[in-house]
């Protein structure tokens, strides 16, 4: 087992040599690019398989937003809550029977 593990090992670290060459003779703006079209193949991937659990399951795709949106909501209720309880709520000043500012027309 010994000898047919050997040449493996030599060519992994064979190929990681040639790869490490290769990252210190690119420039950076060369790698960079790579790196970008590497996410942008991702992202193209991932939108195509996105579409087609659309096309398939619309019903559950509606479901996961309704969701998501609940809980959008309920965050948005809890932080008001909090915001409350903490004083950072606005105060309203009360006014006096006698305060009572009148427009033009007595209102």
């Amino acid at each position: 087992m010994g000898k047919s593990k050997r040449p493996q090992d030599r060519a992994l670290d064979l190929l990681a040599d040639v790869g490490d060459g290769l990252r210190r003779k690119l420039p950076d703006k060369a790698v960079q690019w790579i790196e970008t079209g590497a996410a942008l193949g991702a992202l193209r991937a991932g939108a195509k398989v996105a579409g087609g659990v659309v096309r398939r399951n619309p019903l559950l795709v509606g479901a996961a937003v309704a969701g998501a949106g609940l809980l959008w909501y309920a965050a948005r209720q809890r932080a008001k809550a909090q915001a409350a309880q903490e004083g950072q709520a606005r105060q309203v000043r009360a006014l006096r029977r006698g305060e009572v500012e009148q427009d033009d027309y007595g209102v």
